[in-house]
């Protein structure tokens, strides 16, 4: 009885320690190296975030926080139907995937999405009693704290960090099944891990490599029973054997909710809260990243410096319109808030820079003590503290967010300019297929823009516009040419991860003398995000001599086309087949028709437009100002009730070719779209009804469209069900006078040998009737 009110007691100490660690929520230093770190409640601050299942982690061809930003683009679009969200306190509950209860649970997130804040929820629900109650004892260690261990037993292991255990310690070992073990950032070690190694630890007190006692409680050699909670970047799993957790988990952020409550908090004045969401929602490439919280801060940081200068038009100046902007604008608030002279402050700037690149290039994110000296880091500084944070035990530092050490390894080239750098830093960051270099390279072009640059006046070196040049020079050159383009996959990709560029760059003469000799832009098949689109929105904006759009299978759903129709006002030829587009799609595509004189092939097949905002479409249609030509509507669900609001559209007389293949148009209402055919506005040449489901008794309707109007020329009525008695209304009406038609497709019809001949015999009364039977 004595020893277990002495565990008892330990157990009690242990969870009241692990509260003091636990019950404050840190933001990282503000940007003014006067205040200290703030802490909050964790209860008052803390936003959920979203966790969803995943089966393995692939291997990553892109920048991994631009894949998880589209990915979780299309989270939302899914939240309310497909994905299934696991809640903290579901993690080592029933797994469907591995058919079991979980001991071994991976958590997975890319930079900045909350990974380790998740954990420290996870032990403060512990410790509040809301959470996990079967485990007796939860040990939390950091991956970078246990770098410079040497071989350690799990016993001293646990005791280097929680001293108070050791009268007990042997004691609660022996119930394993009661234990959990949580190690943050796999990403962060050092060490080797081989989660398929044969050679391991049974023996808690047998010292070992800090790795090898992780893989040795995860494959259940030590402390069998005991459970295992584990974070890790996607990158360092990518190429790892996972098999032995038996649920893998994804942190994909912030949903839209989520946001608004982050800023809310970050606020506290509701109008000033208000005001900046609304800004960052309006604006794509901000809102984007928004699912990261680390980000959320970064943006709210710049945004509360923004709406609280006293001038309106320093205020619209602070305001960032583009990522690159973002950071440089956070750099500044820093910097114009420090007390070190502009040259000390802009030698640490060149130190830390070429140390931000060497990580990036190296896929590093941790440094040490001998890395800040072998790139001359001055650790004393106190402006060093504002971009880097500093853990103990070891010592080691990292940039306040992984962005922020890619928007340094970009600013060092026009901080501390060497042509013979930037040109092998170029080569490097593109010959990486994991996507490394990406936001390298995207915030090198948004530096060439003078206005942005002007930010950071006086940390700039002497030759920073020479820097420019060469970026622009350098861009001018990696825009792929329209011939090989058209043809060619990884051109389009090349092509679209080019517009990114030209975008940060802000520099319109640029992207028109870049692409000059493009009339057509063809992205077909290469799947976009709603930020794609608005990048391409800006491209075509700029660039006026786009006439072709060719956008076929990218995607792009309603919010894509949202973000994408401002910047359709002058193309010509624009295809927008299966896009997944909505019906309410068709309030955006009304507005680019009225917006776009100059357009005259629009098309939308295999989409879902069907519903009551087609009228909205086929209003904008009939508008004076539209002279679209051609319209094609195959495979949208449309109904027959649709045939009243295609007929309001059918008047336009510049309309020449119709497509509505492949909907359901059989019944009362396709009387309306045969007197809309016939009406003396009415211009069509082409018209394509194949499989559309008509019965014979359709031929009645069908025979009036065509008898009266005289500018039909081609009708495609194939793989319907014609044959039956009325088929002889139609006869009559292609051989009368008034019909002009010169191409008549029957194919699939289902016709008997004698119709088949009626319809072969049409040629002798009409010899140029070509027909498809």
């Amino acid at each position: 009885m004595e020893i277990i009110l002495e565990r008892q007691d330990i157990q009690n100490w242990h969870k009241r320690h692990i509260y003091m660690k636990t019950e404050k929520l840190i933001e990282n230093i503000p940007p003014r190296c006067n205040q200290e770190e703030e802490s909050f409640p964790f209860c008052t601050r803390y936003v959920d975030i979203f966790i969803v299942s995943t089966d393995h982690i692939r291997e990553r061809s892109e920048n991994e926080l631009i894949m998880t930003g589209v990915q979780h683009e299309e989270y939302l679009k899914k939240k309310s139907k497909k994905i299934q969200r696991i809640s903290p306190n579901k993690m080592f509950h029933w797994c469907h995937r591995s058919r079991l209860i979980p001991h071994m649970v991976m958590v997975v997130g890319v930079p900045g999405v909350g990974k380790t804040t998740l954990m420290q929820k996870f032990v403060y629900d512990w410790v509040k009693g809301d959470l996990y109650q079967r485990f007796s004892f939860v040990f939390f260690f950091k991956f970078r704290e246990l770098n410079r261990l040497d071989k350690i037993s799990l016993e001293t292991l646990i005791l280097h960090h929680y001293p108070y255990l050791w009268p007990q310690l042997g004691n609660i070992l022996q119930d394993p099944d009661k234990l959990l073990f949580i190690f943050d950032g796999l990403n962060e070690s050092n060490q080797t891990m081989d989660f398929t190694s044969r050679h391991l630890c049974s023996d808690p007190k047998q010292p070992e490599r800090c790795g090898h006692i992780v893989v040795s409680l995860v494959r259940k050699s030590l402390l069998n029973g005991c459970s295992v909670l584990m974070t890790s970047r996607p990158t360092r799993l990518a190429s790892m054997d996972c098999r032995d957790f038996q649920r893998m988990v994804e942190i994909t952020g912030f949903f839209t909710e989520e946001r608004k409550i982050y800023f809310d908090n970050f606020f506290r004045d509701p109008e000033l809260a208000e005001k900046a969401f609304t800004y960052v929602r309006q604006n794509d490439t901000l809102y984007t990243f928004c699912y990261l919280p680390s980000y959320c801060w970064i943006i709210c940081t710049v945004l509360s410096r923004s709406f609280q200068t006293t001038s309106s038009d320093q205020q619209v100046s602070l305001l960032p319109k583009t990522v690159t902007q973002l950071f440089a604008i956070f750099v500044a608030n820093i910097l114009s808030n420090h007390s070190l002279e502009k040259s000390g402050a802009q030698k640490l700037l060149q130190s830390i820079g070429w140390m931000a690149e060497h990580g990036v290039m190296n896929h590093r994110v941790i440094f040490d003590g001998r890395d800040l000296e072998s790139f001359h880091v001055d650790n004393k500084s106190k402006l060093l503290s504002s971009f880097l944070m500093e853990s103990e035990e070891p010592v080691s530092y990292s940039f306040l967010h992984l962005t922020v050490q890619e928007f340094f390894s970009a600013f060092v080239h026009y901080a501390d300019y060497s042509p013979e750098k930037l040109q092998e830093s170029l080569e490097r960051a593109l010959s990486y297929c994991d996507g490394r270099g990406e936001m390298f390279l995207r915030f090198l072009c948004g530096l060439s823009d003078a206005t942005t640059r002007s930010l950071l006046t006086g940390y700039l070196a002497t030759q920073a516009a020479q820097a420019s040049r060469d970026v622009i020079t350098w861009l001018k050159n990696f825009i792929p040419e329209e011939q090989i383009q058209a043809h060619s996959e990884d051109h389009k990709r090349h092509l679209l991860r080019t517009f990114f560029y030209l975008f940060e760059a802000r520099n319109a003469d640029l992207v028109q003398e870049s692409l000059k000799s493009y009339t057509c832009i063809d992205l077909s098949t290469v799947r976009m995000s709603a930020l794609d689109c608005a990048v391409l929105a800006f491209i075509l904006d700029t660039c006026k001599t786009i006439e072709e759009l060719n956008l076929t299978g990218c995607f792009l759903q309603t919010e894509g086309l949202e973000r994408l129709s401002p910047g359709l006002h002058t193309v010509k030829y624009l295809s927008l087949r299966a896009n997944n587009l909505t019906n309410h799609s068709c309030i955006s595509l009304a507005s680019v028709i009225r917006t776009n004189p100059f357009l005259r092939k629009l098309h939308l097949s295999y989409n879902r437009l069907s519903g009551p905002h087609l009228s909205d479409l086929m209003g904008a249609l009939s508008s004076p100002t539209c002279e679209i030509e051609e319209l094609r509507l195959a495979d949208n669900d449309l109904t027959d009730t649709c045939c009243i609001q295609l007929a309001s559209g059918m008047t336009n007389p510049s309309l020449k070719i119709l497509d509505l293949s492949r909907n359901r148009l059989s019944g009362p209402h396709l009387e309306d779209l045969m007197k809309a055919l016939s009406s003396p506005g009415c211009r069509i040449e082409e018209l394509y009804l194949d499989k559309v489901g008509l019965p014979d008794t359709s031929c009645i309707q069908l025979a009036s469209g065509i008898r009266n109007n005289p500018f039909l020329k081609r009708l495609d009525l194939s793989n319907n069900f014609l044959s039956g008695h009325h088929l002889k209304d139609l006869m009559e009406a292609l051989t009368s006078s008034t019909c002009k038609i010169e191409e008549l497709h029957m194919l699939g019809n289902g016709l008997s040998d004698a119709e088949e001949e009626a319809v072969r015999n049409l040629r002798t009364l009409k010899s140029n009737l070509k027909i498809l039977i």
